[in-house]
């Protein structure tokens, strides 16, 4: 079993996305049409209440991670507490990783490695700002920026709802497609022209639990030039709401790395 550095942190930076509660109240969200007779505020009206609503999250994570002709898989134990703790761990270990609001952190049994900082690596493999709340988001299927601090104008392309800002941001744009059957995101997307950057999250399938719309397998695709790096979530054997907890304690003697 093999792991290496930049493949578990870039699985630290995108395992920030997660699916939700019993298998047996569980069945597969479908899909409807769109149409022009909504505006722009009753989309983000309409998305807004479907927002997940949770105290905690684990599962089993299948990750498949591919950058050019290089492709790893490896499946993980998930745990979230909403707005205060995202964490993984790997079979016996090996690998752990923990994100709260404060910190990013680390370790490598393997290679007896550590690493403990703040969001700036991610935040250059996305090409964009990253904190707790914006990974979080990422992984519930939830808009990277909230709707709200901005003016959107709405659209329809190929059977989604497209949300844009009227006024794009300087340094990038984003784009927001919403699911016509639930109002979900479907996919979300931030381009950098200038940096030949481009950032698409797509939430293939939703699942309905307990009432509640959550992403089941997720496509994250960052690409910088010529060069693309995807990673494919699947959450599994998942359960709401459970008592969890979240270990982390680096083991003595490990080297620190400086990213």
């Amino acid at each position: 079993m093999h792991f290496n550095i930049n493949y578990v942190f870039r699985f630290v930076l995108v395992f920030t996305i997660a699916a939700f509660s019993s298998c047996k109240s569980t069945k597969t969200v479908g899909t409807g049409d769109a149409n022009l007779g909504l505006s722009a505020k009753q989309l983000i009206k309409e998305n807004t209440k479907q927002e997940a609503n949770f105290k905690t999250i684990q599962s089993r994570l299948k990750i498949t991670y591919s950058e050019g002709e290089k492709e790893q898989t490896h499946t993980v134990s998930f745990r979230m507490k909403k707005d205060e703790a995202i964490w993984i761990s790997a079979t016996f270990a090996i690998i752990r990783a923990k994100i709260t609001p404060d910190k990013v952190a680390f370790y490598n049994k393997l290679d007896k490695t550590y690493f403990e900082g703040d969001y700036g690596y991610l935040s250059k493999l996305l090409g964009t700002d990253l904190d707790f709340k914006k990974v979080q988001n990422l992984l519930l299927g939830e808009a990277l920026f909230s709707l709200k601090d901005e003016t959107y104008k709405a659209s329809v392309h190929e059977g989604d709802y497209v949300l844009a800002p009227k006024k794009q941001r300087e340094l990038f744009e984003i784009f927001y497609l919403l699911n016509p059957s639930h109002y979900k995101i479907s996919s979300q997307q931030l381009s950098q022209a200038k940096e030949s950057r481009h950032l698409q999250i797509d939430y293939k399938i939703y699942q309905e639990v307990s009432g509640q719309k959550i992403p089941e397998l997720i496509k994250v695709m960052a690409v910088e030039a010529n060069d693309q790096t995807t990673i494919n979530l699947e959450f599994k054997s998942v359960s709401l709401n459970d008592d969890l907890r979240f270990p982390f304690n680096i083991p003595p003697g490990f080297e620190e790395i400086k990213l």
